[in-house]
C-alpha cells in the first residue's frame, strides 16, 4: 500500500507506539513487515471514533486499558484455525494419550485439558469430539479454552459456524456432532450441546497471572509461541510445565519448536512434547480473575 495515498496519516512513530503497546500488553513481538497490516486493521476504529490521523488514535489508547484498548488488541490479533487442524495431534491424543489417561486416572475418572489460544473455538470443539468419542460418559471431563481476543471468544461460545467450516470432516462425525440450521440459518451449523457442556471459554492474557492452578493432563498451545521472543517463550513454557501433570503432553504449532527454549520437555511426536516436571495434584479452577 502506498503510504502517500492512505486515508489516514500513519507514521513510523505511530506504528512503533502501537506495536510497543501491543508487546507490553500481550508479549507479542510485531515485526516491521506488519506495518500495512496494522494500518488496514485499525482504520475502522479511526472512522468510528471520528479521528483524523493515527497520532490521535495513539493518544486515545494511551489513556488506559478500557474498552477501546480491548478493541485494539482484538483487531491486531491474528486468528486462523479449523476443525481438526494438524490432525496428527488429534490422532496422538486419541491413540496414545487417552488410553494412558484412562489407565492413570482410573481412580479419579477425570480429565482436564487446556486449549490456550483457542481462537474461534474449532480447536477445543475438536478436542471435545475426540474425548467424547472415546472416554466413557461416566468420566468427569472438562476443557478450558482461553484467548486474548474477546471477539473470537464470543463467537466460539455460540458454537455456530458456516457450513464450509465442516467441509472435509467425516460424515459420521458431522452427523453426530453438528446440527444443521433451518430457514435463515440454513447455511450454518451449531455444535452439539454435549460438546459445549464440557468447555469453559474464558478471556486470558498469557502474560498476566493465571486464575487456575492445575494440574492439566494436556495443554494445546498451537501457533502462539511464534509471536513471542525467546525470553518470553522460555518463561511461558516454564509456566506450562508447572501447571501440567507429570508425564503429560504439550502440543505446539507446526512451525514451532522447543529446541533451545527449555529442557523441561521431551519431544515425543511431531510438535508434541512430554513434561518431565513433577507437580502436586491440585484442583483445577475455572473461574477467571
Amino acid at each position: 500500500m502506498d503510504r502517500k495515498k492512505r486515508e489516514f496519516p500513519f507514521s513510523q512513530q505511530d506504528f512503533d507506539f502501537l506495536r510497543k503497546m501491543s508487546n507490553e500488553h500481550s508479549g507479542i513481538v510485531v515485526s516491521d513487515d506488519k506495518y500495512d497490516m496494522f494500518y488496514s486493521r485499525l482504520c475502522k476504529h479511526l472512522r468510528r471514533l471520528g479521528l483524523s490521523n493515527f497520532s490521535e488514535y495513539c493518544q486515545v489508547l494511551s489513556k488506559g486499558c478500557g474498552a477501546e484498548f480491548s478493541e485494539f488488541i482484538n483487531s491486531i490479533t491474528t486468528n486462523l484455525t479449523s476443525f481438526f487442524r494438524e490432525n496428527h495431534h488429534f490422532e496422538f491424543l486419541s491413540k496414545t494419550i487417552l488410553p494412558e489417561l484412562m489407565q492413570r486416572n482410573a481412580a479419579s475418572r477425570r480429565i482436564r485439558i487446556w486449549s490456550a489460544g483457542c481462537s474461534t473455538g474449532e480447536e477445543p470443539y475438536s478436542i471435545a469430539m475426540t474425548l467424547l468419542e472415546q472416554v466413557p460418559s461416566s468420566w468427569d471431563i472438562k476443557i478450558l479454552a482461553t484467548d486474548l481476543d474477546t471477539d473470537v471468544l464470543s463467537k466460539a461460545s455460540t458454537g455456530v459456524y458456516t457450513k464450509d467450516r465442516i467441509e472435509g470432516l467425516d460424515d459420521r462425525r458431522v452427523k453426530r456432532w453438528f446440527k444443521k440450521g433451518k430457514g435463515g440459518q440454513e447455511n450454518k451449523v451449531r455444535v452439539d450441546e454435549r460438546l459445549r457442556s464440557i468447555i469453559k471459554f474464558s478471556q486470558l492474557n498469557l502474560m498476566k497471572s493465571w486464575p487456575m492452578n492445575g494440574p492439566f493432563d494436556v495443554i494445546f498451545c498451537r501457533n502462539v509461541l511464534i509471536y513471542f521472543d525467546n525470553e518470553t517463550k522460555e518463561k511461558l513454557v516454564g509456566r506450562y510445565s508447572d501447571i501440567l501433570a507429570e508425564d503429560s503432553c504439550l502440543f505446539i504449532g507446526h512451525s514451532e519448536t522447543l529446541h533451545r527454549i527449555t529442557n523441561q520437555f521431551d519431544l515425543v511426536g511431531k510438535t508434541i512434547y512430554r513434561n518431565g516436571a513433577k507437580n502436586a495434584t491440585v484442583e483445577v479452577e475455572y473461574e477467571t480473575a
